[in-house]
């Protein structure tokens, strides 16, 4: 079963630099372009936009790939 996350949840993923973590700010159930590139989005495999604790990055990744944080 996939994970559905929703706006305001706390996740982490893995990036280039190490373990990140954020908070949710978007949903996307279809595709859409985002730096540059089109990200593949459905209703059942959503993707989300996530902005890093850290810095004011936005970063797009899917569920799979996101933990959540309690």
């Amino acid at each position: 079963m996939v994970t559905r996350f929703k706006i305001g949840d706390k996740v982490s993923w893995n990036s280039e630099a190490g373990h990140v973590s954020g908070t949710i700010i978007k949903i996307h159930t279809s595709d859409f372009d985002y730096k540059g590139y089109t990200h593949h989005a459905s209703e059942n495999d959503p993707q989300y936009e996530i902005k890093s604790d850290k810095s004011d990055h936005i970063a797009a990744h899917k569920g799979k790939a996101l933990s959540l944080l309690v």
